[in-house]
């Protein structure tokens, strides 16, 4: 049995918890509240599994896994029935390429540990934040949406079955509707989400579905 550290709006966490329900992968969900308690992902002991102090983590028989996209291709390696990879180089490519332009360059600027240091820090006011966020967050979308500009794009970002872009892209809509961004130039993702979110495993994976919500 696998263990994911989790907090149920964690984007990155979401990617991960998606992947596991799309592959059938039996898992124990531990929840670390990143605002409780001066926020639990800073205490030692979970500090000692990721040190870095982010959600979510995962403990397997290799050890204890941090890092969102490296624990997808983990998954994808362990588990590699259903595919969340195309089997040919181009496909996969093309999938890596949108996934990371969500997670490595639209969400490590408006994570929480960045929110907070703008306004804790910084002192930037809370309406600073927010056009900081739909700024950041509206710009990688655009470039999102370009990429599927794309013949390979199908039902979901590449075809028509799920891939590693489809985990990724799902809490980054959530996130941006949750901070009022206006999607509504963007018809091709946010079709895809939509879609998505009828499906059983990412709607079991949303933020609202886990035991830790608020």
């Amino acid at each position: 049995m696998l263990t994911l550290y989790t907090y149920f709006r964690s984007s990155a966490a979401y990617r991960v918890r998606i992947a596991l329900n799309l592959k059938g992968i039996d898992y124990t969900a531990v929840p670390v509240h990143l605002l409780k308690d001066g926020g639990q992902q800073n205490q030692p002991a979970y500090r000692a599994k990721s040190p870095l102090g982010t959600v979510p983590a995962l403990e397997c028989d290799d050890g204890v896994l941090t890092q969102s996209l490296a624990i997808l291709e983990y998954l994808e390696e362990t588990h590699p029935a259903p595919a969340l990879l195309p089997a040919d180089p181009g496909g996969r490519a093309r999938v890596r390429a949108i996934a990371q332009t969500i997670a490595c360059d639209i969400h490590p600027i408006n994570n929480l540990r960045v929110l907070r240091y703008l306004v804790h820090t910084l002192g930037i006011t809370p309406e600073q934040k927010n056009a900081w966020y739909r700024h950041w967050v509206m710009d990688g979308l655009a470039a999102v949406e370009a990429l599927l500009a794309d013949p390979r794009t199908g039902t979901f970002c590449h075809g028509d079955t799920p891939t590693l872009a489809d985990c990724c892209l799902v809490p980054q809509v959530f996130n941006a509707q949750r901070f009022d961004c206006d999607l509504s130039g963007f018809p091709t993702l946010s079709r895809i989400a939509a879609h998505c979110d009828t499906l059983d495993a990412f709607r079991a994976a949303a933020p609202g579905a886990q035991p830790d919500a608020e």
